[in-house]
């Protein structure tokens, strides 16, 4: 059965950002039930391809057609292993998109997180013209928080995304007219 092609988005020295599809479900599925995924971003209760697919069709892919961008599938270029998504989230208790980002476990602390991080925030400055970027992160997530920071956005304050939620530490990263190197 042939697969679609989704559209890239963007390419690193070492990545490739695309569009995620229905085709990405069995990687998804992982990735949604992998227990950081889950202990620091939250438990989706995705457990069968067909909900991946489902949540697929009913995040990413509507977040594409709706506000231009969204999560998207992070691809090694060397072997084209999907690794991870990073992208732009626009969530109902924020005001500004915030980036997000999770990688399979055998692939974090390699620099990949921050290398696509890092062109999804310049991407959406510079190519989709959004002036301020904002990014939550569990206080208790050490690792997000500092790589918030390395790539360049500054905590401001602690907020609550919604009434049942606890308080997530809020970072904010603004359209400058000066490139950083």
């Amino acid at each position: 059965m042939p697969v679609a092609q989704q559209k890239i988005i963007l390419e690193t020295d070492r990545l490739i950002i695309r569009e995620l599809g229905e085709a990405d479900a069995p990687f998804i599925l992982r990735l949604l039930n992998d227990p950081a995924f889950i202990k620091n971003i939250v438990d989706k209760e995705v457990r069968t391809l067909d909900q991946a697919c489902e949540y697929i069709n009913s995040g990413p892919v509507s977040s594409y057609r709706k506000n231009g961008f969204g999560l998207y599938a992070v691809i090694v270029k060397e072997g084209k292993a999907s690794i991870g998504m990073c992208g732009l989230v626009k969530r109902d208790g924020l005001d500004d998109p915030d980036i997000g980002y999770a990688l399979l476990p055998e692939y974090c602390s390699k620099g990949y997180a921050a290398e696509a991080a890092d062109a999804v925030l310049k991407y959406g400055h510079n190519q989709l013209g959004l002036n301020k970027i904002v990014g939550i992160v569990n206080p208790d997530n050490v690792g997000s928080a500092k790589l918030l920071e390395k790539i360049g956005l500054v905590f401001e304050k602690m907020i609550k995304v919604s009434e049942d939620l606890p308080e997530t530490k809020y970072y904010v990263s603004r359209k400058t007219n000066h490139s950083h190197p």
